[in-house]
């Protein structure tokens, strides 16, 4: 600590110092003083706040046993403090492993957040037992009265087909038009940022001959924005899709800001509206497996899928995954949380609009 910074003249000497109609002796004043800083700095400590989660949620045994911190919602009640909401609408077949995913990453912030599962009423999810739904989820008709500083909307395994053929469509659409007005800054990933950029902004997705599968090099345009605070010049990013994004689609509406790319993997940031949405093309939520796991899923099955590429140890599936990306998806999802959630949400969340 820089003594400078709190005491005016030495202890050694101390003096009478007069503030309104009050005399306080300087040693006296500055003990107190520098006594109420260190309180204020332990107070800050101690409210170091860890994720806010439903009890009972798999993803807390799992990630507790990463030695990542996770609070449960009956401890989170004894702080008093308001919590950032954030809304999840997970659209992803295997719901509790990107609900650990996107926990996992979430979690790393000193910040209380207050986490909402939203699913759709327009479908019933094949692959997540109709227990662990009714348990964790709610429908987007219960949430739509309600404000969120942030949500996170994500892929989902329906690139292939027109926007307007998804059999949720009109509902889903319905709540990228909600977000506008309900939630601070919005986060849609893979098929739901070519999902939102069709909705808002009338940009269209085009099809690949071979699937978008690897760890692909990605190159900053706007290094100086708060988004990429601490990010290096390039990073890497997980890709797995057979849809794509055309580079002058973006540049060409000045809606739109394009903030990365890769050489290989062309358009995977997108921002709008100031941060109030994000638009990422890749899965930098990925866990190390996951690429691995659709690999082996798919083997055989199909012909436009080929070994993901950048992903294993000298290219052999024998030897594992080398995993690239996992130190950037965490600045990307706490620079997102601080920067453009928790700095810019107003403290009265039914300001929000």
């Amino acid at each position: 600590m820089n003594d400078s910074k709190y005491f005016s003249v030495p202890l050694a000497s101390p003096k009478a110092l007069t503030f309104g109609n009050e005399k306080k002796n300087e040693f006296s004043f500055c003990i107190s003083l520098t006594y109420s800083y260190l309180c204020t700095q332990i107070a800050k400590v101690e409210r170091i706040m860890p994720l806010r989660i439903p009890d009972l949620l798999p993803a807390i045994d799992i990630l507790k046993q990463e030695n990542i911190f996770v609070m449960d919602d009956t401890r989170a009640h004894t702080q008093d403090i308001r919590p950032l909401k954030i809304a999840i609408l997970n659209l992803m077949p295997l719901k509790i492993t990107t609900e650990t995913d996107l926990i996992r990453l979430l979690s790393n912030t000193p910040l209380q957040l207050d986490i909402t599962f939203m699913k759709l009423k327009s479908h019933t999810p094949k692959n997540t037992p109709i227990e662990h739904m009714m348990m964790f989820y709610k429908d987007f008709d219960e949430l739509r009265n309600k404000k969120f500083d942030g949500m996170i909307i994500t892929g989902a395994p329906v690139e292939q087909f027109d926007f307007q053929e998804v059999t949720y469509w009109d509902e889903v659409s319905g709540i990228f038009e909600w977000a506008k007005t309900h939630v601070t800054s919005t986060f849609y990933i893979c098929w739901a940022a070519q999902a939102g950029l069709f909705y808002h902004y009338g940009i269209q997705k085009y099809p690949l001959q071979k699937k978008m599968f690897g760890i692909f090099e990605q190159h900053i345009l706007y290094p100086r924005m708060p988004i990429f605070r601490g990010f290096d010049d390039v990073f890497f990013m997980p890709h797995s899709r057979h849809t794509e994004l055309h580079r002058e689609d973006i540049l060409a509406n000045d809606q739109l800001t394009l903030l990365a790319e890769g050489e290989e993997s062309g358009v995977s940031i997108v921002m709008a509206r100031e941060g109030r949405e994000f638009f990422i093309t890749g899965h930098l939520e990925y866990a190390p497996d996951t690429l691995d796991n659709e690999y082996r899923r798919d083997m055989g099955k199909r012909d436009d899928v080929e070994m993901p590429k950048n992903y294993y140890r000298d290219d052999d599936p024998d030897k594992g995954p080398v995993v690239r990306w996992r130190a950037h998806a965490n600045l990307l999802f706490s620079n997102w949380i601080n920067y453009y959630v928790y700095q810019t949400t107003p403290y009265n969340i039914e300001e929000i609009g």
